[in-house]
């Protein structure tokens, strides 16, 4: 039974080894989105291809990623529903034992928003009754791939240009790849700026999606 426990805590490890680089959840991170290429996240981390490719290779020894041959690209995808939740728990359990998180969440992101996000559920209500205009501040890429029903892709750099173009009497909910996605504090900073009455969703999408929304 000893043997049986060492070589399953050994096992495990091999999840926490695959973690163990700020590189590979953000590639993670990208991959909780939509399928990317490896070239596609090379661009999205600032990695180099070959960089990035290493760093797959140890996602996909961990087997949290699984690949795909397309014409002379090779595109990656997460192995399942599964790893979008080991993050987030990664994450909360982060938040709850690191001070430096909260330091860092104080510095980077309280600075720009230091409002209650927007729930989920009070999202759903506020979208049914017509009174919210929902925008998704990620790349198209990722807007296709899912989103949240009724919202309009609006990507933080074309938001600067069409903000003006927005319904002003509706309140602006935006949201992005997840709770620390800077994205969205950008665009309520931006927003608030141009006079709306602008808040954040609580988390992502791949939340949103994971609770069954």
């Amino acid at each position: 039974m000893s043997h049986f426990k060492k070589a399953m805590f050994g096992q495990f490890a091999r999840i926490g080894k695959a973690l163990s680089s700020g590189h590979r959840l953000e590639i993670l991170e990208f991959l909780s989105q939509c399928d990317y290429s490896v070239e596609e996240l090379a661009k999205a981390c600032g990695l180099s291809v070959a960089n990035t490719s290493h760093h797959l290779q140890q996602l996909r020894q961990a087997g949290l990623v699984t690949s795909r041959k397309q014409g002379q690209h090779v595109h990656y995808r997460l192995e399942s529903d599964a790893v979008p939740a080991l993050l987030d728990a990664l994450r909360g359990t982060a938040t709850r034992h690191l001070t430096q998180v909260e330091e860092l969440v104080s510095v980077y992101l309280t600075s720009k928003d230091e409002l209650e996000p927007v729930s989920r559920n009070d999202l759903m209500r506020r979208t049914k009754e017509g009174s919210v205009t929902v925008i998704d501040v990620r790349p198209a890429v990722e807007y296709a791939a899912g989103h949240v029903p009724g919202a309009v892709n609006i990507p933080l750099a074309r938001l600067r240009t069409v903000v003006d173009e927005i319904d002003p009497e509706n309140e602006v909910i935006a949201y992005c790849r997840g709770p620390y996605c800077i994205l969205a504090f950008d665009a309520v900073e931006l927003l608030r700026k141009k006079g709306y009455r602008a808040s954040r969703l609580e988390d992502g999408f791949p939340e949103w999606k994971r609770a069954g929304l």
